[in-house]
């Protein structure tokens, strides 16, 4: 595996404070209780980080009614979207990359902790 890529030290800290959430709190939460528990590590780790970021959607010039939610976005360049589901499927990767591409963040995280052991996948776009 590489281990040369954009923002490592970042996305660890990220994963590891993800890690300890999960050993806390285990799995069969709904996602907002892990959400909750993000909020707490991410600033008492004085984490930079943004809960529910708004974000437009700009098609053909236009921008669109309804805009889309990053869970977080922390160090304001990784989007961490938070899921509590039996397995990361291909929909939620195709959400992260969507996310990626109105955000103009170039690393996507998401994390679930829905599976007895923590599962996330690290998107670069």
């Amino acid at each position: 595996m590489n281990e040369n890529f954009p923002l490592k030290d970042e996305t660890y800290q990220i994963i590891g404070t993800c890690m300890e959430v999960h050993n806390q709190l285990g799995a069969g939460f709904l996602e907002i209780v892990y959400k909750d528990a993000l909020e707490y590590e991410f600033r008492n780790a004085g984490i930079l980080f943004e809960r529910e970021k708004e974000y437009t959607v700009n098609y053909k010039g236009i921008i669109l009614p309804h805009k889309f939610y990053a869970d977080f976005v922390v160090f304001d360049k990784v989007i961490l979207e938070v899921k509590g589901v039996k397995t990361i499927a291909d929909e939620h990767v195709a959400q992260a990359i969507n996310y990626l591409k109105v955000s103009d963040n170039r690393i996507a995280l998401i994390v679930n902790f829905g599976e007895l052991k923590l599962s996330y996948k690290r998107l670069i776009l």
